[in-house]
């Protein structure tokens, strides 16, 4: 049977808009709607065939219905070309046989994945009819203007480090904030399907679905085409405007209930509503873009514009020559936007992969050991967060594999279709293939800190990433232009690939990783191959103590292992009204390593005899971990200065002998200590120091001390209990106490942690004390 020996027939649920208004097109299109809900732009000339086709006509009469529309001559010949080479392919007629057409809904890059419907247009209609009232301008106004003036008290005088402190202190509530903000987001659905049908359009079904890396909720509103521009724009809208309405009534209930954690909901929606306005995915800014320039497929043109911009192809392609002049202005802008950012965009998740799944890794075992212990000890809430957390990290990585494998796979198909036939271009195309593919393998191959967790301080910029990927290693050049080495190897300069060498005139920024030391003498210089290793981090490293100074530091670069340092002193300072009392007390705790514990602890007693005008002591510490993967570590300085009158008596020093000798047998359980604990029993010691020199104990005669100075006394090989000897000593000098310092080094390797300390890559637990007197 042939095509003119029956009637044409539109497939079952074909709906006709009609011309689409405010087009920015030369001549508009009009519009159409498949059963499947996908709206598809139409010739004039189609439409009006479409309209022509009733199912009873045969293409002989369709053919004069339209010619007598169109005032143009149209033959069935030419209804029969137009049906079977454009009508049938887009599924808007039944087949010849009369049977449905097989839709095929486009399928693009960055579109909606996994789309379950919620609601049904009905019901849509049902629920979203209420709040058409918004969109009054009486309700709307002073909507708007109380957003925008919340939102200025909210940044500029309120702050958010209140809410911020509220919400973790209140872990309940932080759950609160983050359902109301997961609610907030179908809610601004609703504001989309209220805004359609303010205009008069009917929405369709509400569901939700993946966008790029994150779930998304959607509504159904292509019935918005057949409203005017301004409609349009208002349904663009419409979920913003529900999120400022979020916003709004979240500050009621923050102001009656007085938490001021609520008022990150606020923040949240902030957030949304900048996110949604960006317009170079399908976000709403793109929905506004497009019914602004009246054009709603920008994706679609972004191929003909680019070919059109290379000077034989200009003003050749009929989907950009059809665009009015502003509109091909303003699209091409826009192409030229879009284009770098989406393929700046893919090459950071490309080359950032490995570093993100690092982190993803290791973040979801912290998460997995929190989610454990909260079982284990029945709490919901931070139970529920703790299951939260470990969709949240996980989602992204995976969704970002996912988009690879679909943009790899869609590349793949297109290019291999289109090279068809063609020898050139299909070898031209393999050869892009396999450049490709050896990129990838390039920036994904396993070596020293390729798949290492991002660290705390990185920017993670493109150009840090390809840099990452290809850093080029030269050895660093002395003045005599040789390169220096040392018994452990060669030291190195991490300097950009690509880029010249520094000369003396033009010198660069750049990483040296330098050995240094202390050698057997005590003098600064080379290190051997039994001594510390390598001085990795990316700063110099703190000044030796001065005289009457106390320093502990504890560098740790060996993965699994425990290293820890502390320094203890007890200076005297006699006529203090003739000298400034400035004495140091430094913990220094450095980690570059995996799985490593490092601890620096430094306890430093000043005892001024008599007045001192000038007391400035300075109490410092500082816990460092530079690229550190499950590392612990603490520095704890901790000082006391006290003010006597006079020199202590015998009872007196034995008893501060005593306390000293418990010291530094206190030294050597360090390890085995929480840092709570740790801080704990420093004060203890300190209570103990301040009640002897007070006078607690009854006064005896002088006694002169050594002149030892105050890094003297026990060391890792010494006994910590061993008695002090006195000897006569010069008026002014410091000294230490008659136990003298105590200073511990001592290194055992293992992978254990001390007792109840937390071993998180990202804890640096730092304690200081200031002075007191």
């Amino acid at each position: 049977m042939t095509v003119d020996a029956q009637a044409l027939q539109r497939a079952e649920g074909l709906t006709l808009i009609g011309e689409m208004e405010g087009s920015g097109y030369r001549t508009p299109p009009a519009l159409v709607r498949r059963a499947d809900g996908q709206t598809l732009q139409v010739t004039p000339l189609l439409y009006v065939l479409l309209e022509a086709v009733d199912g009873r006509r045969t293409p002989e009469e369709v053919a004069r219905v339209v010619a007598e529309r169109t005032g143009k001559p149209v033959s069935a010949a030419n209804v029969e070309t137009l049906v079977e080479d454009q009508l049938r392919p887009l599924g808007l007629l039944t087949r010849a046989d009369g049977s449905e057409p097989e839709l095929k809904r486009s399928n693009p890059l960055l579109g909606l994945r996994g789309k379950v419907a919620v609601t049904d247009p009905d019901r849509t209609r049902a629920l979203t009819d209420p709040f058409r009232v918004l969109f009054s301008p009486l309700v709307w106004v002073p909507l708007v203007a109380g957003f925008l003036l919340l939102t200025w008290w909210l940044f500029f005088d309120k702050g958010l480090a209140k809410s911020a402190k509220d919400a973790f202190d209140r872990p309940l509530l932080l759950l609160l904030v983050f359902v109301v903000t997961v609610l907030s987001a179908g809610f601004h659905e609703f504001g989309h399907a209220a805004a359609a049908r303010k205009g008069g359009a009917q929405p369709g079904v509400m569901g939700a679905g993946i966008y790029l890396m994150w779930p998304a909720f959607y509504t159904d509103v292509t019935d918005s085409y057949r409203l005017g521009r301004l409609g349009r724009l208002r349904t663009d809208l419409g979920g913003l405007y529900f999120n400022a309405i979020v916003a709004v009534a979240i500050t009621g209930a923050w102001w009656a209930t007085g938490w001021d954690a609520l008022l990150l909901v606020v923040v949240t929606q902030i957030l949304q509503m900048m996110r949604q306005v960006m317009p170079l995915v399908r976000f709403d800014g793109y929905h506004v873009l497009a019914d602004l320039t009246g054009v709603p497929d920008l994706y679609s043109r972004i191929g003909p514009i680019l070919t059109s911009l290379w000077p034989p192809r200009w003003s050749k392609d009929a989907r950009v020559t059809q665009l009015k002049t502003w509109t091909r202005v303003v699209v091409t802008a826009w192409v030229l936007v879009t284009v770098p950012v989406l393929l700046i965009g893919l090459t950071a998740m490309a080359l950032s992969l490995p570093r993100v799944a690092a982190t993803a890794w290791a973040s979801l075992g912290r998460e997995a050991d929190a989610v454990q212990q909260a079982a284990s000890q029945m709490e919901v809430v931070d139970l529920l967060a703790g299951l939260l957390s470990l969709v949240a990290i996980a989602f992204p990585v995976l969704a970002s594999a996912m988009i690879l494998v679909r943009l790899v796979r869609r590349l793949l198909t297109t290019g291999w279709r289109r090279t068809a036939g063609s020898r050139v271009k299909r070898a031209l195309f393999l050869l892009l293939v396999g450049a490709v593919v050896a990129g990838l393998a390039f920036a994904w191959w396993p070596r020293t800190g390729s798949y290492r967790p991002i660290r705390e301080g990185e920017r993670g910029t493109l150009t840090d990433l390809v840099s990452a990927t290809g850093a080029a290693r030269v050895a660093p050049v002395s003045a005599s232009g040789r390169a220096q080495t040392h018994p452990r190897g060669r030291a190195v300069t991490v300097l950009p690939q690509g880029k010249a060498l520094p000369t003396e005139a033009e010198p660069m920024q750049a990483l040296v990783l330098v050995p240094t030391g202390t050698t057997g003498d005590g003098t600064t210089g080379t290190t051997s191959a039994s001594e510390a290793p390598t001085w990795v981090f990316p700063f110099d490293q703190p000044l030796p103590p001065g005289e009457g100074d106390t320093q502990a530091m504890a560098v740790n670069t060996t993965d699994g292992s425990v290293q820890y340092d502390v320094a203890m002193a007890m200076v005297w300072v006699e006529d203090g009204a003739e000298q400034e009392v400035d004495n140091t007390n430094e913990a220094y705790a450095f980690a570059s390593c995996k799985d490593c514990v490092t601890v620096a602890v430094s306890f430093q007693v000043v005892v001024v005899v008599g007045q001192a005008d000038v007391v400035v002591p300075k109490n410092v510490s500082a816990a460092v971990n530079y690229d550190c993967f499950e590392c612990l570590t603490a520095a704890v300085a901790k000082q006391l200065v006290v003010t006597v009158d006079a020199l202590p008596g015998k009872e007196q020093l034995v008893a501060l002998s005593d306390i000293w000798a418990d010291l530094a047998e206190f030294a050597q359980t360090i390890p085995t200590l929480s840092l709570q604990e740790l801080m704990d029993q420093l004060e203890d010691f300190e209570e103990q120091i301040k009640q002897v020199l007070t006078g607690a104990v009854e006064q005896a005669p002088p006694v002169a001390f050594p002149t030892a100075g105050p890094t003297a006394g026990p060391t890792a090989g010494d006994d910590p209990s061993a008695s002090p000897t006195a000897t006569p000593t010069d008026a002014e000098s410091s000294a230490p106490s008659p136990s003298g310092s105590a200073t511990s080094s001592p290194t055992p390797t293992g992978s254990a942690s001390p007792t109840g300390t937390p071993s998180a890559a990202e804890t640096t637990p730092v304690a200081e004390e200031s002075p007191t007197s």
